[in-house]
């Protein structure tokens, strides 16, 4: 028997990198899922994936996947707030218009999915936040992306207590996985390869993290298997952060 038998999922952010890998961890393991992004429906998603065109940062959007959900499933057993997006800047950088397109879709939109998804989820449900250690320590260039993490976990923990028993909530925080996202980060650093093989070398695992990592620890917050499991953060970076900076070396 696969783990998510029976249940139905909905994955934001499904297009590609960890929100796909999850999306198809999920259906691997039983799960009937749909999954949305702010682009038309992938040539590659399987036809028994739903897909809706949605905009994370627009309260009608959601409103719509939330009637959406209900006409498909008749409610929710999971849901996994995984859409987000980035941008390289310090805070010096930061335009008005930057704050509210990132934080629209990392933080409101995480917000306003929880908020819309919560009533119609049957008892017993899960959220899955996508978080970042950057949630927790700051990497450089990054100032809106770190303080949107740092939301997230925070509202996390709120909806594990206000909201349990009916549904349990954690959230996954990915160190360095290797996406579109990763590259963008490394990028602005002043030697983009110096700064990828420095941080390669603070893996006690020896590996970025690939978005597979990051899917098999969802398919266990959504299993049963995680029962007791609410109100967490759990890390997933290979040990990066529980390495000594003093001891760049080490590894």
């Amino acid at each position: 028997m696969n783990r998510l038998d029976g249940r139905t999922a909905l994955v934001t952010g499904g297009r590609q990198g960890i929100g796909r890998a999850i999306v198809d961890a999920f259906i691997h393991e039983g799960a009937d899922v749909a999954t949305c992004g702010r682009a038309g429906r992938p040539g590659d998603l399987p036809p028994t994936i739903g897909w809706h065109k949605t905009d994370m940062a627009s309260a009608d959007n959601i409103e719509d996947l939330r009637l959406e959900m209900l006409d498909r499933f008749g409610g929710l057993d999971i849901l996994v707030n995984n859409a987000g997006i980035q941008i390289e800047k310090t805070i010096l950088d930061t335009s008005d218009e930057d704050w509210d397109q990132l934080m629209g879709v990392n933080a409101k939109g995480v917000f306003m999915a929880c908020r819309a998804m919560i009533p119609i989820m049957k008892r017993g449900g899960v959220i899955i936040n996508i978080g970042s250690i950057s949630g927790n320590v700051a990497d450089p260039g990054l100032a809106l992306y770190n303080a949107s993490k740092a939301f997230v976990h925070g509202l996390t923990r709120s909806i594990a207590v206000d909201h349990g028993p009916k549904i349990r909530c954690n959230a996954i925080c990915p160190g360095w996985i290797m996406t579109d996202m990763a590259d963008a980060a490394f990028a602005v650093a002043d030697h983009p390869a110096t700064a990828k093989t420095d941080t390669l070398a603070r893996h006690p695992v020896g590996r970025f993290g690939q978005p597979e990592d990051i899917a098999a620890m969802a398919v266990w917050l959504a299993s049963d298997d995680a029962a007791f499991a609410t109100g967490q953060c759990y890390t997933v970076d290979g040990g990066v952060t529980a390495a000594s900076p003093l001891n760049p070396g080490l590894f």
